[in-house]
């Protein structure tokens, strides 16, 4: 049997990383998905609630529908959720039968696996939310340990948390979860032994992000002391921003003496399948990350990162970029140090981006910033500086925010939706604009069929089509001319 099984991320965290989170649709999934089945993987890092929110934003797709024909064409291999247990797509806080409901509908829809990650580690949330998903019946759960560096986040901390965690029966396995790729093979030398001390027979696995160019050799460091699953992505979607890449992560785990039980060849097919694909959609292919420094600092990993600098371009400030990275480092800190995993990075990042591009630091600051020194997310590892908590305490909208309500129950948001709908456009419509969820709906269903191969020819005649009309069409190779006349009959072309 394989010592070292692998998770492949290229759906939802590679295409976060690398492509905005915007660059697979449904039918591009599904050109894949029956081929990575039978590749051997444990499970697919398949989605998450803001993967579900770009489907409808972005595409007009529906995220349900993605998921049922996903898992009908992959039916025997785990398609993986993450999620952070108080929130669906929109960033305010969601009531915990909404959530609960949130569950009960992933699970009836194809999902089998999920994440549970807490950004502050509230091991009480972490807990409860396993217990949720236990009870509408996910197979796997996972309790993530979030890696950062601060003077608090040593190894005893991780350690501690670990044990409490493995004495939850509802949680399956643990994973270290390195957002900016920040674990060295050293530091993983000294925290995987504290952590694997303290949870007993429950398996361990290694989420680490390429970021630094550091986690090929962390990965094969971690299994080494015991980790017995890592995340990789296929092709284009590994290295860069993303996780390790999976060909060259099964090579150098095998020429360290472990075995990994995948088929090459299928693998193979897989990874140059995305190579094809990123070619035909002018997609970035990841690659291999020269150390930079820097990202002990600011720690935004790489999904993040992508989104902030086309943020910037999309305003004109794209020459600010360092700025706003230093400003981030200095917002983290003022901030108590929250670790750079969702949601903290996203409001760490935005009032970075305000701070810079604005009259004075924090004249702006956005409701998710206030909620966090509030205190809605929880405590903080360290003391919010002082003087920029009182900056974004003293301001009005911060009273109006300290007595907001507690976050509706689905029966109330029922009430003000259309009668009728189904529980997953209801959890859409509760959480996003109407005509978002209008647009989708309109839309239809998604398209099913993709080849990489046919998008040269189909890229062709859409130029075609918005160029003044065209007489023929002539396509000349080797041993092969056809011409196609417009309004010849079948024996004229």
């Amino acid at each position: 049997m394989a010592d070292v099984d692998l998770v492949d991320v290229s759906f939802r965290d590679g295409n976060q990383s690398l492509w905005g989170a915007t660059g697979v649709r449904t039918r591009h999934i599904l050109g894949i998905a029956p081929l990575m089945e039978r590749v051997g993987f444990h499970a697919l890092d398949f989605t998450s609630s803001t993967h579900m929110g770009m489907a409808v934003r972005t595409h007009q797709e529906d995220p349900w529908e993605r998921i049922r024909l996903t898992k009908a064409a992959m039916p025997d291999t785990h398609l993986q959720f993450i999620g952070t247990g108080f929130r669906f797509i929109s960033w305010e806080r969601a009531h915990p039968a909404f959530m609960r409901l949130v569950y009960e509908r992933l699970v009836a829809n194809g999902m089998s696996r999920f994440m549970v990650l807490d950004p502050m580690h509230d091991l009480d949330a972490v807990r409860q939310t396993a217990r949720d998903l236990r009870a509408v019946g996910a197979a796997e759960i996972v309790g993530a340990l979030t890696f950062t560096i601060s003077d608090v986040h040593d190894d005893a901390h991780y350690a501690d948390l670990a044990g409490q965690m493995a004495a939850c029966d509802a949680i399956d396995r643990l994973y270290v979860k390195d957002p900016s790729g920040l674990l060295t093979p050293e530091r993983a030398a000294t925290m995987i032994p504290a952590i694997l001390a303290r949870i007993g027979d429950r398996p361990l696995e290694l989420h680490s992000h390429c970021t630094l160019g550091l986690s090929p050799r962390t990965s094969l460091r971690a299994v080494d002391l015991g980790v017995g699953t890592v995340h990789v992505g296929c092709g284009p979607l590994g290295n860069g921003t993303s996780l390790p890449e999976a060909r060259r992560t099964v090579a150098n785990l095998r020429e360290t003496g472990h075995t990994v039980d995948v088929d090459d060849a299928l693998l193979d097919r897989a990874c140059a399948w995305f190579e094809r694909y990123a070619d035909a959609e002018g997609l970035a292919h990841g690659a291999p990350r020269d150390f930079d420094a820097s990202f002990l600092r600011h720690q935004v990993a790489g999904g993040v990162m992508t989104t902030l600098r086309r943020q910037l371009q999309e305003i004109g400030h794209e020459d600010r970029f360092d700025q706003v990275l230093d400003e981030v480092v200095r917002v983290r800190a003022e901030l108590g140090y929250p670790i750079m995993v969702t949601p903290f990075p996203q409001i760490v990042c935005s009032q970075a981006l305000a701070n810079v591009i604005g009259d004075r630091r924090y004249g702006t600051v956005s409701d998710q910033t206030i909620r966090y020194v509030l205190g809605t997310f929880g405590r903080p590892a360290a003391p919010i500086d002082a003087e920029v908590r009182e900056a974004i305490l003293s301001r009005p909208r911060a009273e109006e925010l300290a007595d907001e309500d507690e976050p509706e129950d689905p029966d109330r948001l029922r009430a003000r939706l259309p009668h009728g709908i189904s529980d997953e456009e209801f959890l859409l419509r509760a959480v996003m604009p109407a005509e978002e969820v209008d647009a989708m709906c309109a839309a239809g269903p998604a398209t099913r069929h993709y080849n990489p191969d046919l998008q040269p020819v189909l890229t062709l005649l859409d130029g075609l089509r918005e160029r003044p009309p065209v007489t023929h069409l002539t396509v000349d190779k080797p041993d092969f001319r056809l011409t196609l006349r417009a309004g010849a009959g079948r024996g004229d072309a």
